[in-house]
């Protein structure tokens, strides 16, 4: 009797495999996963080559991973599985209190890179006026909610040491205008409300609100008050990268509010989607898995904004990762013209844009965990 059912049983997980790999092999495929919001691996090349390198195995063991038939639906039971066995770090992920997902920090692995990188650009603008932003990360503005047996690297320290570092190089240069702008006193000093997406590791609206009124401060700036914006809310569907790391589909999705402003009368232009408008935002992400990209239209090369209302006419250089995205309408009130570089993308010379197109001011804006993987730093020249 036992013979027969473990012959059952092999026979019933043999039947489940084998339906489930054929279900694979014949489903139709996807080129981008909405969940992951990445791009999945695409079908492997055989040839002699690539089965001498290995790579044939690799790519293809990563392919039928990405296109297994119902992926999100094991990963989400496998999710709720480790939650419920009292696990509380996912994928590099904390499980933080008041339904907080946190990236795990493990120092700077590229802090010469990163001291390299914004040297060079404090030398080639020693005639305009720079300010330099690093913006601490959850894992540092609401550490007191890490589980109790996380342990993580002291990222206010590397912060602080790279400041220093390129502070004493911008001053033994004898010129120009560089300072770095503190924003985590900002942040820590919020009191309750909500400074960075649960479920995503980007900062909120207003997170980049409070630190726009340190930035535009160290520029000469009045910021404007909160109650000068009319704040909409334009998602309550957010599910952002960590949602997608975790795979917990039952997390309560976030909030995503704009601060709108009637003192801008703009022209915008995005130079990978050739397109003219005058908005700052793309409500068509809303419908999409990555509404973070509802600000600034997602990612691009360049984005040239004018703004007819602004108090200056003065010419701001933003050189920034997707943190800025949501507070570049707080800058264009101040300055006339805003230059928004991504150098992952952009392979001109940013100084030399900078020094040809009457730019006045620059702002770096980068948050700990990118400046630490963006490889596009190492061309700002």
């Amino acid at each position: 009797m036992n013979r027969t059912i473990k012959t059952t049983l092999v026979a019933v997980l043999a039947g489940i495999t084998l339906l489930l790999s054929l279900a694979t092999i014949f489903a139709p495929k996807k080129d981008f996963s909405e969940n992951e919001n990445r791009v999945l691996e695409s079908a492997p090349k055989l040839s002699a080559d690539t089965i001498k390198d290995g790579s044939f195995m690799d790519n293809t063991e990563t392919y039928v991973s990405d296109h297994f038939i119902l992926r999100d639906v094991f990963m989400t039971v496998k999710t709720v599985y480790e939650r419920t066995t009292g696990r509380n770090r996912i994928n590099n992920i904390y499980m933080c209190e008041d339904g907080y997902y946190i990236e795990e920090y493990d120092g700077l692995q590229n802090k010469a890179r990163i001291e390299g990188a914004i040297k060079r650009l404090v030398e080639r603008t020693t005639e305009k006026k720079v300010r330099a932003v690093l913006v601490p990360t959850a894992v540092t503005i609401y550490a007191d909610k890490l589980p109790a047996t996380a342990k993580n690297a002291d990222q206010e320290a590397d912060r602080k040491a790279v400041e220093k570092t390129v502070q004493e190089y911008a001053d033994s240069l004898g010129k120009g205008d560089f300072a770095w702008v503190d924003v985590a006193s900002a942040l820590k000093n919020a009191g309750d409300e909500q400074l960075f997406y649960k479920l995503d590791h980007h900062w909120t609206t207003y997170g980049a609100y409070l630190a726009y009124r340190e930035i535009i401060k160290s520029f000469g700036f009045e910021p404007l008050a909160r109650e000068q914006f009319t704040e909409k809310t334009v998602s309550t569907e957010f599910r952002g990268t960590f949602a997608s790391k975790v795979n917990d589909l039952t997390a309560k999705p976030d909030v995503i509010t704009a601060f709108e402003s009637d003192r801008l009368s703009l022209w915008v232009t995005y130079s990978d989607k050739k397109l003219e408008t005058d908005s700052l935002y793309a409500p068509e992400y809303l419908s999409k898995k990555d509404k973070y990209s509802y600000f600034l239209n997602n990612q691009n090369t360049f984005v040239e904004v004018h703004n007819q209302n602004a108090q200056t006419e003065k010419v701001l250089a933003v050189i920034k990762d997707s943190y800025a995205n949501c507070m570049i309408p707080f800058l264009c009130e101040h300055f006339e013209t805003v230059y928004v570089f991504d150098t992952r993308y952009y392979r001109g010379k940013v100084s030399d844009f900078i020094a040809e197109n009457g730019v006045t001011d620059v702002l770096f804006l980068y948050n700990m965990y990118t400046i630490d993987t963006d490889l596009g730093i190492t061309s700002i020249r």
